[in-house]
């Protein structure tokens, strides 16, 4: 049974912070942060659905310009999600170009701007090259409490953390995963293909048993084709259980606040990608700089009770230290850490 996608860094731990989410059903993935992204490959970027950019520091949406260029001619759209002001950041990016060309372009790029607001609201905003990317009113940007984004067979949620100015935590859910049993395609007389992930979608989402699903297979003999319903499909599958759900943190300073936040959004989530970019022997500075260090990253882990943890965003400072980030990273995650930083806050 694997799952619905892959994630996996763009850089390495002390390049620019970067999440792609590759589908492993689908010609598609998910991007967190928009930083240097020169590291993925032109149809890397064409498969993106959707962007989620956690704030717009340089390091996080620098990477625009090189998205918009790969995209341009060739890509119909693309979904973005920012937090406050994010409109106004990718109105003022397009706007310092000259378009007197683009419009004639065969294929038409419409980017889909939303922004997430401090008070639970949404606005939203579309950029066509057929109208030089003039900014337009868009439909409007409905929320349900965290949830920034859904489907049926996933969801994102956000929440706001403090880095002195707002910045959007994510936590990517898949619904639930399904489960086929291959003997029982075999008696079937077909071989799996991309009607499955149609009949999982219909199972997940509750379609009527009469729904037509075009059952489209190949083998040693050739190409197949037949059409039947779900209900006669619906043997097929024998499990279904909760889905994987990843974390993506950066840029926050250690508090209670922003501890509780993530807490609350990602609790017992399978995999944790999370900043560390100091060690705690530099802690006076990363409070300066409103960053966490590998152990409030680990601590961080352990109390949102993370099954697995991916820390990243090293400070270059640490260049060639890369093991000592990670090493510290893990001890503060594992429950004997935990108890050596309570008896030491104890004895304080």
């Amino acid at each position: 049974m694997h799952a619905l996608f892959k994630p996996w860094l763009v850089n390495d731990a002390f390049g620019d912070p970067g999440l792609y989410v590759d589908f492993c059903d689908e010609r598609r993935a998910l991007l967190f942060d928009l930083g240097d992204i020169s590291r993925l490959l032109p149809g890397q970027l064409m498969r993106l659905s959707h962007v989620f950019v956690t704030h717009t520091h340089m390091d996080h949406f620098s990477g625009f310009d090189h998205l918009l260029r790969v995209m341009l001619g060739r890509k119909a759209g693309i979904v973005m999600f920012g937090g406050p002001n994010f409109l106004e950041q990718v109105e003022h990016k397009l706007s310092a170009y000259t378009w007197n060309v683009v419009h004639r372009y065969e294929v038409e790029l419409v980017i889909d701007a939303r922004e997430i607001g401090v008070d639970g609201s949404g606005q939203r905003a579309l950029f066509s090259s057929r109208r030089r990317f003039a900014r337009e009113a868009g439909p409007p940007f409905e929320r349900s409490d965290d949830v920034v984004h859904n489907e049926a067979t996933f969801r994102v949620r956000g929440r706001f953390v403090d880095h002195d100015i707002p910045c959007v935590a994510y936590v990517l859910e898949e619904k639930a995963r399904v489960n086929v049993a291959k003997d029982r395609l075999a008696a079937l007389g077909v071989s799996t293909g991309a009607w499955l992930r149609e009949l999982k979608h219909a199972v997940l989402t509750g379609a009527p048993d009469e729904s037509p699903i075009e059952v489209r297979w190949r083998d040693r003999h050739g190409e197949h084709a037949m059409t039947r319903q779900v209900g006669e499909l619906r043997h097929l599958i024998v499990d279904i259980v909760p889905g994987q759900r990843i974390g993506y943190v950066t840029d926050l300073r250690y508090t209670e606040s922003n501890v509780e936040t993530l807490a609350e959004l990602m609790h017992d989530v399978d995999l944790l990608f999370i900043e560390s970019v100091f060690l705690d022997e530099d802690k006076a500075h990363g409070l300066r700089k409103n960053h966490l260090t590998a152990g409030q990253a680990g601590l961080i882990a352990r109390r949102i009770g993370a099954r697995a943890v991916v820390p990243f965003h090293f400070s270059p400072r640490y260049e060639g230290r890369s093991a000592a980030l990670i090493a510290e990273v893990q001890a503060a995650w594992s429950a004997t850490s935990v108890q050596t930083h309570c008896d030491q806050r104890r004895g304080e």
